[in-house]
C-alpha cells in the first residue's frame, strides 16, 4: 500500500527522519520497517533518512500488507453515513444517536463502523476506529482510512491535540461555568456504569460552559481534557446536574440522551491544515419542556 503526501507550502526544511518522527509522529516500529525495507521515496526517488525535504516535495510511503492484520466485518448500510469531511487519510462523520460505534461481538452488524465499511467498499478502502462515542451519544466522530495515519491520530489524542466540544442539556439551573476534576472508576455493582472514585479512579477533567439557563434545564457545552468512559455523564451527575435522558445516571425518562459531540478541532497530521469540523445539527434547537 503506497501513500503519497505532498508537503504543504508552510513546510520548513527538515530531514526525512525528523519529518516522520517529530512532525508526523509515525510510530517507531513503522519507521523501522520503512527504513530497513527502503520504503520511502521523495519525488519518486528512493530516500535516505538523513536527506532533507522541503515544501512541495512529494513523499511516498509504502506499507507492507503483512505488517497489518485486517479483520473484515459484515457490511452495513452506506446510506446511513453522513460525511462531514473526507480525504485519503481521514473520515469524519455525523453519528446518529442509538447506534454503536463498532461491534462488540463477531456477528454484530448494526454499528456505525459496519455502515462506514459499506460506504468505503466501492472505493476499496478500509476504516479504522480512532475513538468512540457512546451508543446514546450523537455527533462528530473520527475514523482513519489507512493504517499509516491510525497510530498518528491515536498519538494526537493522547497528547490532547484533538479538541472535542460537546453540547448537553442538563437538569436544573447550572448558573456558572466550571471545571470538574474528579477521578472516574468502574462501578463494582453494575458493569455498565462508572462512578467517582478519588482513590482508585483515573484522572478526568471536564470544562463546562453555560450557554442558556431555563426554568428546569440548562444548555451547556463541555470540552474534555481526558477521554474516560462516560466522563461527561458521570461528572455532570456528580454535581447534581445529570444529562436529560441519561438512563444510567438519572431516572427521568426522555426521548434520547441529550449529549451531542458538536465540534472537533485539530491540525491535519500531513497537510498541517487547521481543521474545525462541526455537525449541521444542534441539541439546542430541540423543543424541550422547560
Amino acid at each position: 500500500m503506497d501513500y503519497q503526501i505532498t508537503l504543504p507550502p508552510t513546510q520548513q526544511t527538515t530531514t526525512v527522519r525528523e519529518l516522520l518522527e517529530t512532525q508526523w509522529l509515525v510510530p517507531r516500529k513503522v519507521r523501522h520497517f520503512l527504513r530497513t525495507r527502503k520504503n520511502v521515496w521523495v519525488n519518486d526517488q528512493l530516500a535516505l533518512f538523513h536527506q532533507e525535504v522541503r515544501a512541495g516535495d512529494r513523499i511516498t510511503l509504502r506499507l507492507e500488507a503483512d505488517d497489518y492484520s485486517y479483520q473484515p466485518v459484515a457490511l452495513g448500510q452506506a446510506s446511513r453515513v453522513s460525511v462531514l469531511f473526507e480525504d485519503e487519510h481521514l473520515l469524519l462523520v455525523n453519528k446518529p444517536a442509538g447506534i454503536k460505534t463498532h461491534p462488540n461481538q463477531p456477528n454484530e452488524d448494526d454499528t456505525l463502523l459496519n455502515d462506514i465499511k459499506a460506504y468505503l467498499a466501492p472505493k476499496q478502502q478500509q476504516a479504522y476506529v480512532v475513538h468512540r462515542l457512546d451508543k446514546e451519544t450523537s455527533g462528530v466522530i473520527l475514523f482513519a482510512k489507512n493504517p499509516l495515519v491510525l497510530p498518528i491520530l491515536g498519538r494526537l489524542l493522547e497528547q490532547k491535540k484533538i479538541y472535542r466540544t460537546y453540547q448537553a442539556i442538563v437538569t436544573g439551573k447550572l448558573t456558572k461555568n466550571c471545571t470538574i476534576r474528579k477521578k472516574i472508576g468502574r462501578d463494582r455493582h453494575d458493569r455498565r456504569k462508572r462512578v467517582i472514585d478519588e482513590r482508585h479512579g483515573q484522572q478526568a477533567v471536564t470544562h463546562v460552559q453555560v450557554i442558556q439557563v431555563h426554568s428546569q434545564t440548562t444548555n451547556i457545552t463541555c470540552q474534555l481534557e481526558t477521554g474516560r468512559t462516560h466522563q461527561i455523564r458521570v461528572h455532570l451527575a456528580s454535581i447534581g446536574h445529570p444529562i436529560i435522558g441519561d438512563s444510567l445516571y438519572q431516572t427521568k425518562p426522555a426521548e434520547r440522551l441529550f449529549l451531542h459531540a458538536y465540534q472537533m478541532h485539530f491540525i491535519h497530521p500531513f497537510t498541517q491544515q487547521e481543521m474545525t469540523i462541526a455537525t449541521p445539527d444542534s441539541l439546542f434547537g430541540c423543543n424541550l419542556v422547560n
